[in-house]
């Protein structure tokens, strides 16, 4: 019985193969359509002072995946406009939604690329620690998170969430920087801490956006009710390129094991960590994330 099923396998697909040679020999010209998936890369350059590196062009950068080197589609620096990357290495303007001529008022070229108009800024998740731990300095992190918002680029989304034991997405993502405000002022401390959780959560809404994004991790103690492990929750954001950026209030040296855990999660990510008790501090570590952004 197995050899008949081999032989009839053999035959079926050398059957199938005869086919499609009779279509070509006929002149098919049937269309195969591929899904390719576009990778975003966001890439900060700062030289041996650390000041940031501006004015880039695309070919200043080589990216490869498996020692084989990648093609640039498009191009932008900081909250920049997109560029389409032509082969020559050269850009020009994309087209945008439902625009049908040049600027000449000529024909549109076929091969422009049409971007979606909410891929421009960078859309920005605050997931805001309001457990039991946050009692003392609730009032004054709530002020230095405002600030953050109203200081954004006006072409950035901003996304509120908070989370003790379970998450609150208290704004979805938008441009409206008072309703982000309002909704953060609705927020109330109180349970325990399911950090890990409610960021892996943030971090499947986040992959569902186009474009850019980050997340901004508020938080001011350790997990103590979360049921995933923190480096499943940072494979999770590596996979989708998106970088956490953790402000803590605790201080380094009272908490070292989420001070430890925070900081690989913010460097293998492409964020950063910050350790500010104080309200200037943390001040200070929001305008440090918002020229990350610019740049």
């Amino acid at each position: 019985m197995k050899t008949s099923h081999s032989i009839l396998a053999a035959i079926i697909i050398l059957g199938l193969g005869f086919g499609l040679w009779a279509r070509v020999q006929e002149g098919d010209t049937s269309t195969f359509h591929v899904k390719v998936d576009l990778v975003v890369l966001g890439v900060s350059v700062t030289d041996t002072k650390g000041k940031y590196v501006n004015g880039l062009k695309p070919k200043d950068f080589k990216v490869y995946e498996d020692e084989i080197p990648q093609k640039l589609s498009t191009f932008a620096e900081g909250n920049g406009a997109p560029l389409q990357v032509l082969e020559n290495g050269e850009t020009r303007p994309l087209r945008k939604n439902g625009e049908t001529t040049n600027q000449g008022n000529g024909p549109v070229d076929p091969h422009a690329i049409n971007l979606r108009t909410d891929a421009t800024g960078t859309n920005v998740f605050v997931l805001f620690d309001t457990s039991n731990y946050m009692y003392r300095g609730f009032v004054y992190a709530s002020d230095s998170i405002a600030d953050f918002i109203r200081g954004l680029d006006r072409a950035d989304s901003v996304a509120v969430y908070t989370y003790s034991r379970n998450l609150n997405r208290a704004v979805m993502l938008n441009r409206d920087r008072g309703l982000a405000i309002a909704g953060l002022r609705k927020a109330v401390a109180g349970d325990d801490s399911a950090l890990y959780n409610c960021l892996l959560l943030t971090l499947r809404d986040a992959a569902k956006v186009p474009g850019r994004k980050v997340v901004i991790v508020f938080s001011n103690g350790p997990d103590n009710a979360s049921m995933v492990a923190p480096d499943d929750v940072r494979a999770v954001a590596e996979d989708e390129g998106i970088p956490i950026y953790v402000i803590s209030t605790s201080e380094l040296n009272k908490d070292p094991i989420s001070s430890s855990i925070f900081k690989r999660i913010s460097t293998n990510t492409g964020g950063k960590t910050y350790f500010a008790k104080t309200w200037q501090k943390q001040v200070e570590a929001f305008e440090a994330i918002r020229e990350d952004l610019g740049n």
